[in-house]
């Protein structure tokens, strides 16, 4: 009978689950995107499809510099006296094409970090730092592009209101781009980059922690969609695609459609993804390639001609008989938060590469980045037309080792340096002075080297290592990070640390769902399925008899045995279901107050359309998840520990004196329980009951884990934890407590 539950109560698991998650399965068009949502006038179309000149050599090249997290704080000033000191000067020896500010430009957060809305002095503080930087660089204002973050976009009720700041104070607000996308082509020789800023962040800015996630809706990605498209009907022009967000792809949400950002780069077939939020503390390897073929016959076509040939010889498919990998990656920066980073990145005929600066040790002086070969670990080539010669199918930018070197100081000598790692440690086997190309009037100094090629055509995609060398006008030498390179085009496998993995490797919004749901059905089977075996089975679990399923089912069988802690659980994970967990102040103003449930906040909107209803999901999965996980689960468990404790305690002590409990009278039960001179004695017959003190160490930890939660939920949302969210902050301490007084004694 116990066996016949069990299965009933999984099929329903199952059933439910189904429900829950195939819906957001059954698209099966990821690459179509509706562009109807978005029609751009003639005029606006036009000025996408203006491509402005980069004057200045070296023609063949062009880079830009990224900066994100920035998080300027009034309580942390330093943060932007360094971003003044250290940004403006780089800035102007490197002569970038444009400037990236990918997000969170201000922190938000109070002292304690418990609050988080806008403060308008730390947007005072980030718009008088950008001027000075502006200054300090020689830069045009228009080369930079600064976007949303989550921080910027804290208790923000309506864009454009009296709160949205950055909207008043930030570089893309004053210039008037107003738009969630904005693209800007340069145009270099015979080529275009194209770059497309997207800002993904709420439309309704709720307060954190429940505002973690890029929400991009359907009619931004059209928009998208428009923007990255605009230049394919030139075909034959050689055509580079980047684009810069906040948000990785593990923390934006698909549209209502069920459509994606991850959908749009694919289809465009972008080179990378450039973005910020994760910041430098969850690992510096946070990169990832996204891949996808549409068939699968055309995949295995790609696969024997690109794996198992010589990049060089099978690059382009000049018969078409198998089409290109859609395909780009994604490279999350770091922070200037804690990690003082900025980002270089080129594009050198399609190749794409990039640097990391930190300016935690001080001012650099000296910068090289190596444009090719690429790093076999994390970085790309471009997929746009005509990058190749077909009549030998050799790639025409593979002739010569290519450098940029940022310098404040004269350079005398750059010297290349290949390292062979097979010995088994890296031997010297290549190296020869780079010449410059250009000349004083050059936007960069841009050095190469010929080699040939083929001579390093290798399968193994990490045995050579390439180093670049600088000698400036002083003598001091500068190195270059060693990195692995292939001229085959294969990338070396990189394993992601577990942090890693979990913020770049886990799709979050798609694993809402599912963990929530095997949560709730997990701590609701280990109710119901213990409660049928003991209604309706003669077979009880038993601490006599051996094993873990037994052990397990004893704990939890027990448990039924208090009725009103097994009612007052299945109660409140119900209530956890159905009800409003709590009602707070989600946006800065403070006038109007949302209520949260499991899917999500339920707050009045600005714009006159009524309400927006749960949004911020999957964002409160970071109160949910946490709450279910370690303090529901562990108090139920503690519930039922503590009531086998006590049972196990009571059997032993009548097995000891060899009576059954009905055997002795009134005053005989005193004089067990009490010494003559009417101090309590221990009742367990286990000494003083190590294990219930034991577990009540452990009940008053989930209670302390539970009190931390209620108070960065009144901080943060400014309740009263008795009049704004009483079921939700006093359950389980009451359950708790009742438990421990009905288990006092045996």
């Amino acid at each position: 009978m116990g066996g016949g539950s069990s299965g009933i109560l999984m099929m329903v698991f199952w059933v439910i689950m189904l429900c829950h998650c195939l819906p957001q399965y059954l698209n099966l068009n990821p690459y179509a995107v509706a562009v109807t949502a978005t029609e751009e006038s003639e005029e606006e179309f036009q000025q996408l499809r203006r491509a402005v000149d980069v004057k200045g050599g070296p023609d063949s090249i062009v880079w830009v510099v990224q900066l994100s997290d920035l998080h300027f704080s009034v309580h942390h000033p330093d943060r932007a006296v360094d971003f003044k000191n250290f940004v403006g000067p780089a800035l102007s020896f490197i002569n970038p094409s444009l400037v990236f500010i990918t997000g969170d430009l201000t922190d938000g957060k109070s002292k304690d970090l418990l609050t988080m809305k806008q403060n308008e002095d730390e947007w005072l503080e980030y718009h008088n730092v950008m001027e000075d930087v502006i200054k300090r660089s020689r830069l045009d204002k228009t080369l930079f592009f600064d976007l949303r973050g989550n921080h910027d976009n804290f208790g923000v009720p309506q864009l454009g209101g009296s709160f949205d700041f950055f909207s008043k104070y930030s570089i893309s607000g004053q210039l008037g781009r107003r738009r969630n996308v904005n693209s800007v082509t340069l145009q270099t020789g015979d080529r275009k980059h194209l770059f497309v800023g997207v800002d993904t962040t709420m439309s309704v800015g709720l307060r954190g922690p429940t505002n973690l996630f890029g929400h991009p809706t359907d009619q931004l990605l059209a928009e998208l969609d428009t923007h990255l498209s605009q230049w394919d009907s030139r075909s034959q022009e050689p055509l580079s695609k980047i684009s810069f967000g906040h948000f990785p792809l593990s923390f934006s949400v698909t549209s209502n459609s069920g459509k994606s950002l991850k959908d749009i780069f694919l289809n465009h077939s972008i080179s990378a993804y450039i973005c910020g939020h994760l910041h430098s503390r969850f690992g510096r390897n946070l990169k990832r390639r996204h891949q996808l073929s549409r068939h699968f016959l055309s995949l295995h076509k790609f696969f024997q001609l690109n794996v198992h040939q010589p990049y060089f010889h099978s690059a382009v498919n000049c018969s078409t008989e198998a089409p290109a990998a859609k395909e780009f990656w994604e490279w999350e920066m770091g922070d200037w938060r804690r990690s003082r980073a900025m980002r270089i990145l080129a594009i050198d005929r399609g190749h794409v590469s990039y640097v990391d600066i930190d300016f935690k040790s001080g001012t650099k002086k000296t910068i090289i980045l190596p444009t090719f070969p690429l790093d076999s670990r994390f970085m790309s080539t471009s997929s746009s037309h005509h990058e190749y010669e077909c009549h030998d199918m050799v790639p025409l930018s593979y002739g010569t080792v290519r450098a940029l070197v940022f310098s404040v100081s004269p350079i005398v000598s750059v010297t290349t340096k290949i390292y062979d790692s097979r010995p088994g440690f890296l031997n010297l086997v290549f190296e020869a002075p780079m010449q410059m190309i250009g000349d004083n009037t050059s936007r960069g100094d841009l050095y190469v080297a010929p080699w040939n090629h083929r001579a390093f055509e290798d399968p193994v995609p990490s045995r050579y290592w390439l180093q670049i060398e600088a000698t400036e006008f002083m003598g001091r030498s500068i190195l270059s990070d060693l990195r692995p390179f292939s001229v085959n085009g294969l990338t070396t496998m990189t394993s992601w640390t577990w942090k890693e993995f979990v913020v770049m490797g886990c799709q979050w919004d798609a694993l809402y769902y599912p963990m929530l749901w095997c949560a709730v059905y997990f701590i609701l089977s280990i109710l119901l399925i213990p409660k049928a075996i003991l209604t309706f089975s003669v077979r009880h679990f038993t601490y006599k008899n051996k094993g873990f399923v037994n052990a397990v089912g004893l704990v939890f069988q027990e448990l039924c045995r208090l009725p009103v802690a097994w009612f007052g659980f299945l109660g409140y994970l119900f209530y956890l279901i159905l009800f409003p967990w709590f009602t707070g102040q989600v946006f800065t103003d403070g006038k109007d107050k949302g209520y949260m449930t499991y899917m999500g906040w339920v707050v009045k909107s600005f714009n006159q359309k009524g309400k927006h209803e749960y949004v911020g999901s999957p964002d409160v999965m970071v109160v949910v998840l946490p709450h279910l996980v370690f303090v529901v689960f562990p108090a139920l468990f503690l519930t039922a520990a503590l009531a086998t404790e006590k049972q196990i305690s009571r059997e032993h002590f009548l097995s000891v004196t060899g009576k059954k409990e009905d055997d002795y009278g009134p005053e005989e039960k005193r004089s067990l329980w009490y010494d003559y001179s009417g101090n309590r004695r221990s009742n367990s017959g286990v000494g003083n009951r190590w294990i219930r003190n034991v577990l009540l160490v452990l009940c008053f930890a989930v209670c302390w884990k539970h009190f931390m939660n209620c108070r960065t939920l009144i901080k943060a949302y400014d309740m009263n934890p008795i009049l704004h969210f009483p079921g939700y902050s006093l359950t389980i301490p009451l359950l708790l407590a009742y438990t421990a007084y009905k288990t006092r004694s045996v």
